[in-house]
C-alpha cells in the first residue's frame, strides 16, 4: 500500500458522515450540493447513480472527484471498480449483488477503497474475513432509494457494533430526528441520501446531522 492508500484509510478512520448522491444535473447544482455537504461536515461522497450511465456518468463523476479533491472529502464510486480506478476515485462501494470483492480487489488494487453493503449478521460477519475497508449496515428504516429491500431495524447496528473490527456506516431514513437513537445503538458512522442531498441547505442538513450524531442535539430536538 502506497501513501495514499495509507492516507485514504485515516481519512475513513477519521470520517463520521457519509454522503450518498445520484448525478442530479451532472453540473453546477451536483457541484453546490455536494461542496454545501462537504462544508457541513460530510467526510466521504458517494456518486451513486443507476439509471444514467456512459458519459453522464463520467461527467458527473468527474464533478464529485475535483469537488471532494480540493475539499479534502473522499470520493467513492458505487457499482463499478474499473470505473472508479479511471475516474480517480478514493474507491468503489459494492452491493450483495454486485461483483464480488474478491474481482473488485483484483481490479482497483491495494490502494483504493472498498465498501461493501451488509443487511444481516451473517454478512456483517461474513464481510470481516473480505478485502474491504467498511461496510454500510441497514437499510435501519424503510426508505425509497432501497424499493423491496425490508429495514434491519437497530438490532443490527448494534451487532455491527459489538461484532465489526471494520468501520461501518448506518444508512437507510436517517435524518436529523433519528440519528441519535442510530448513535445510542452503537453506530459512530451514518451515511444518509435525502436528509441532505434533498434539503433545500445541504450544508445545514449535514450540520444538524453530525451534531445530533455527536450527542449535541437529542431525538426531536432535546439537548
Amino acid at each position: 500500500m502506497n501513501e495514499r492508500g495509507e492516507t485514504r484509510r485515516r481519512l475513513l478512520e477519521a470520517a463520521r458522515l457519509y454522503l450518498v448522491i445520484g448525478g442530479l444535473d451532472g453540473g453546477k447544482r451536483l457541484a453546490t450540493t455536494v461542496a454545501q455537504a462537504i462544508e457541513g461536515g460530510v467526510g466521504i461522497v458517494q456518486l451513486r447513480e443507476k439509471e444514467r450511465r456512459g458519459s453522464f456518468l463520467l461527467a458527473a463523476a468527474r464533478v464529485v472527484r475535483e469537488v471532494c479533491a480540493r475539499s479534502g472529502a473522499l470520493f467513492i464510486l458505487n457499482d463499478l471498480p474499473a470505473l472508479a480506478l479511471a475516474v480517480g476515485a478514493d474507491g468503489v462501494h459494492l452491493g450483495q449483488e454486485d461483483i464480488p470483492v474478491d474481482l473488485a480487489r483484483r481490479i482497483v488494487g491495494p490502494d483504493l477503497l472498498i465498501g461493501l453493503s451488509t443487511h444481516s449478521p451473517e454478512q456483517v460477519e461474513a464481510a470481516q474475513r473480505a478485502p474491504v475497508d467498511y461496510i454500510g449496515v441497514g437499510p435501519v428504516h424503510q426508505t425509497p432509494t432501497k424499493p423491496g429491500r425490508p429495514a434491519v431495524g437497530l438490532e443490527l447496528v448494534g451487532h455491527a457494533a459489538r461484532t465489526s473490527r471494520l468501520p461501518f456506516f448506518a444508512i437507510g431514513g436517517i435524518d436529523p430526528d433519528n440519528v441519535a437513537e442510530v448513535a445510542r445503538a452503537g453506530a459512530r458512522r451514518v451515511a444518509v441520501v435525502r436528509a441532505i442531498a434533498a434539503a433545500a441547505d445541504p450544508g445545514q442538513a449535514a450540520a444538524r446531522l453530525l451534531a445530533a450524531l455527536n450527542g449535541e442535539v437529542g431525538v426531536g430536538g432535546r439537548t
